[in-house]
Order: C-alpha cells, then sequence, then structure tokens
C-alpha cells in the first residue's frame, strides 16, 4: 500500500517518501479517479501518529479554489472503499461533478481475529464487528479514537479556506453498513454547526437505525411481512405505519445503542444526552434512499431480534423510521424510493434522481 498520493512515475521514490500526507500535485487539475495506490492519501488523526487511509479525487492539503462542494462516502461491510471511491466517481462523472467536486472515500480497515485487512505503521486498526466503527465505537489500537473522529477530521480538512476557499456544500453518504454509519454520524457527530460549510446526510438502505425512543413499528398495516415483502409494487413510501412498546421478554437489549439509545458505555457518543441526539436526528439536513426493491433478507441483511424489532424488510424499517421522526420528532427528513434498485449501492448512487441529492448545485 503506498503511503503517499503522487502522480504516477513522476516523482522519485526518495521524494516521496519524505512527502507529508496527501501532499501530492500541487498543480493537479484533473481528478485522481483510479482506485490505486496514487488516489489514496493519510489523514492524520489527533494531530498524529494515528492515521487513517483515505481515497480521494484531489489532495486533502493542497489549495483548490476549484472545488465548490465536497462528497463522503462512507464504505459498506466488507470495508472496501475502493469500491465506493468508484461508485462515488462514476456518479460524480455522470452529474458533470467530476471537476468542482472532491471526492472522499475513507476506509476502516480491521486486523483482528475475524478480518485480516494488512495495515501499515500507525494506521488505525477497527473492529471487524459492525456494533463498532460503524456506530463511533473505538479503535482496537486506541481507546480514545473512535471512527466517528476520523470523519471529523475529515471534515475540518475539508472546511479549511486556506485550501477550499469556494467550498459550499459537504454531503456525507453511505449505503448498507456505510448508511448505518451515516444515519448514526448524523445524529451524533459534534462538528457539522462549527465547520462554516452546510453539511448534509445520505442515509441508503441500512439494517438497522438508533431509534430516539423505545417504540417500535407495531407488526401491522406497511409493517406487517407479509405487506413488507410485497411493497416492491410502489414506487412511492408507505406511510401506513403505528408504533407501540416491544416487548423486551423477545430481546432484553432490543433498545441498546447502536439499535436504541440505551447503554452508551463507549464511543463516541458517550456525554451526549438523549434530548441532544434527538434534536439534532431531527434538525440535520438528512435524504433517506430506500431501494425499491430491497424487500428481501439478503446482502448481509440485520436478522437479529433487535434488528427485526424495527421491521421485516431494509426498505420498511427505513420507511416507518422516517415516518416516525417526521410525525413524532418534527424532522423534515426527504425520502426517495429508488426505483427498480434492490441493495446495490452502485444502482442508487448512480440513478438520475439520485445525482443532485449527493451533488447539490454549488
Amino acid at each position: 500500500m503506498n503511503l503517499f498520493r503522487v502522480p504516477a512515475l513522476v516523482v522519485p521514490l526518495v521524494l516521496v517518501l519524505s512527502l507529508p500526507a496527501f501532499a501530492q500535485g500541487r498543480n493537479q487539475v484533473a481528478p485522481c479517479v483510479d482506485a490505486a495506490p496514487q488516489c489514496t492519501g493519510w489523514v492524520l488523526l489527533r494531530g498524529g501518529p494515528a492515521r487513517g487511509l483515505a481515497y480521494s479525487t484531489y489532495s486533502l492539503t493542497v489549495p483548490n479554489p476549484a472545488i465548490h462542494r465536497a462528497l463522503i462516502m462512507i464504505h459498506g461491510a466488507l470495508r472496501n472503499p475502493d469500491h465506493y471511491f468508484r461508485t462515488a466517481t462514476a456518479a460524480a462523472f455522470m452529474a458533470g461533478a467530476l471537476n468542482d467536486t472532491i471526492v472522499v472515500a475513507p476506509g476502516f480497515y480491521s486486523n483482528d481475529k475475524d478480518c485480516k485487512d494488512k495495515l501499515e505503521k500507525n494506521q488505525v486498526n477497527w473492529s471487524c464487528h459492525g456494533d463498532s466503527w460503524r456506530s463511533g465505537g473505538t479503535s482496537l489500537n486506541d481507546s480514545d479514537l473512535t471512527s466517528f473522529d476520523f470523519v471529523d477530521q475529515i471534515l475540518r480538512l475539508l472546511a479549511d479556506r486556506k485550501n477550499f476557499p469556494n467550498l459550499n456544500a459537504i454531503v456525507i453518504a453511505g449505503h448498507s453498513a456505510g448508511g448505518q454509519f451515516v444515519s448514526r454520524y448524523e445524529m451524533a457527530n459534534r462538528v457539522a454547526e462549527t465547520l462554516g460549510v452546510p453539511v448534509s446526510y445520505v442515509v441508503a438502505n441500512p439494517s438497522s437505525y438508533a431509534w430516539p425512543d423505545a417504540s417500535r413499528p407495531l407488526p401491522q398495516g406497511d409493517a406487517a411481512p407479509e405487506n413488507a415483502v410485497l411493497a416492491w409494487a410502489q414506487e412511492t413510501p408507505h406511510i401506513n405505519f403505528s408504533y407501540g412498546p416491544f416487548d423486551p421478554a423477545k430481546d432484553p437489549k432490543y433498545d441498546d445503542w447502536p439499535y436504541g439509545l440505551e447503554h452508551r458505555n463507549s464511543g463516541y457518543t458517550v456525554g451526549i444526552s438523549d434530548d441532544q441526539l434527538r434534536k439534532q436526528l431531527a434538525s440535520r439536513p438528512t435524504s433517506y434512499l430506500l431501494s425499491q426493491v430491497d424487500t428481501l433478507p439478503l446482502g448481509g441483511f440485520d436478522g437479529s431480534p433487535s434488528g427485526m424489532a424495527q421491521g421485516p424488510t431494509r426498505r420498511a424499517r427505513g420507511e416507518a423510521f422516517v415516518h416516525y421522526i417526521d410525525t413524532h420528532l418534527g424532522a423534515q427528513a426527504r425520502v426517495l424510493i429508488v426505483p427498480e434498485c434492490g441493495h446495490n449501492d452502485r444502482c442508487v448512487f448512480t440513478t438520475d434522481a439520485v445525482l443532485p441529492v449527493i451533488f447539490p448545485s454549488p
């Protein structure tokens, strides 16, 4: 894995090894769109030496007045930022946004008993398990560093007016496990309102959400299993949901973080009140992308009791969650049913109707 992003075969190796993170191509004009080492760089976390790797179309630390918007794309459970970087750059090309958008795809790599990613010196090691990196959990080699801190730092770099004086929109998007990350980061992060640049969030097809209270969708109406499975026949969001208490005898931990707000004993959200999480969940601009035919338990579907308490399918869970926060918390979330897509990030993010959501007008 290359440590620094430099134009291939242009800079001598000795110079490459002396460059700081992301110090590539000060005269870069064309975006770097290869899912390869030359399009990666290190993000120093809390001043270093801890660092995380990210793909990006332009340097995060070199002045670039041509950039008007940024898209941070969060990968899924396979820890494959290269794939999501390809998806995001393909979408940027289709939107005609490659030249004035910086696309960033951070990697939450893991080398533990279950996952064996190769890590470089001082690279942060995240737990392979979903309840960690995708919900603001701590790293394995630094108990004071969380996965949400990684994106916090990317946001700070993007908001630096010395490098991006004309940046006026940042979008954070993710699909599946990445959608879980974005959903929880949206309600939890502490930096969005301090940046001086508007931040919006795009949550696509997660298997679960952090519910703002102990209620859950009742298995009736559009949340009845037989109705939810057949929901693919309709391209508009379903709203026939009822809510009530969930029987904890079926799963005593159904409302624990990251499925709910209880027992947040470690990680980024420690010290943030439930009321603050609810306030941020309701007030921050968020779009929810739900695939029309994502109604089957495929692609890493969360079939745990805590997941099933939120609804029988990903689409039903998303529709029920958004309807609840809109009607009970006063949120004004946007829901888009992505036509003819299943649980597939490339289909979702390259659909014509989605392009203006992830690449808003500068």
